[in-house]
């Protein structure tokens, strides 16, 4: 599959992606919509634009790889795993279920596209920095990518990783940061506030970018630069809404982590399709 840069249709498959991480979370009755929903648009560019990946052969050693290291939101990577063809859309719909294999969190054993297997916050830069140390080892030319939220990066191991990141210069790894502002408890403010963010990645030897998560050319152009760093990682810090295309959970932290009834469920999809 050709790399799409086509904004439109990015747009367009973000629906889409939108539209299983909402059948999957009411199927569930369970889960957390609320940070799927706002990195819907990096993950399509990630998937779809950006990453050298097969879903044919999922455990390809030369591919990409990605950390989701926020792994509660498991609903936005697998409706852009499911989107991109590593398994049946139809399959959102088991989210939580008993025996189904789409856990509330990634497994890696047992999802193919899933690289690491994550939900313990603060873990997942570690994961991708052995990754990125392993590709420069053996001579691999691929790269790394984690995905981690605002309110994660509270964790004090995020920070001993940093460090390392910047020791080994893993140029091959991209830090993404969910800056949507709210986690489970509130705003990042009123939890313990990481600002600020992008100074502290540049304290830590970062190359850092500011963007907006819903915009396409940005997250495109971003990751373009993120590709051509040399000698040490990229930290792109992308603001974005919470909920982000269903009105009722934009920027509302109760829909952090818990499910649409019958009703919300559908004027969510009815939103998303308009």
């Amino acid at each position: 599959m050709e790399k799409i840069s086509d904004i439109t249709k990015l747009r367009e498959i973000a629906k889409d992606i939108r539209k299983g991480i909402i059948e999957a979370v009411y199927s569930g009755k369970s889960g957390h919509p609320g940070g799927s929903l706002s990195i819907a648009d990096i993950m399509t560019v990630l998937y779809f634009y950006e990453m050298n990946i097969n879903p044919e052969n999922p455990k390809d050693e030369n591919r990409d790889r990605l950390v989701l290291s926020k792994g509660h939101c498991a609903p936005a990577l697998y409706s852009t795993l499911a989107n991109r063809g590593y398994f049946n859309i139809e399959e959102l719909k088991t989210l939580r279920h008993i025996d189904s294999r789409l856990q509330g969190h990634p497994d890696m054993k047992k999802i193919p596209g899933v690289d690491m297997t994550t939900g313990s916050l603060g873990q997942g830069l570690s994961a991708a920095n052995g990754m990125a140390i392993a590709g420069k080892l053996d001579k691999k030319d691929y790269r790394v990518y984690c995905i981690m939220g605002d309110g994660e990066i509270e964790e004090g191991q995020v920070w001993e990783a940093a460090m390392a990141s910047n020791k080994y210069k893993l140029d091959n790894l991209c830090v993404i940061v969910d800056n949507n502002n709210l986690q489970i408890d509130g705003t990042i403010e009123e939890v313990m506030s990481s600002y600020p963010i992008d100074e502290k990645f540049k304290s830590f030897g970062f190359q850092v970018i500011n963007i907006d998560g819903h915009n396409y050319q940005e997250i495109i152009d971003a990751f373009d630069v993120a590709r051509n760093v040399k000698g040490k990682p990229v930290c792109i810090i992308a603001k974005t809404v919470k909920g982000k295309g269903v009105s009722f959970m934009e920027n509302k932290v109760e829909w952090h982590g818990k499910a649409p009834n019958e009703e919300q469920y559908m004027q969510a999809l009815k939103e998303l399709e308009n």
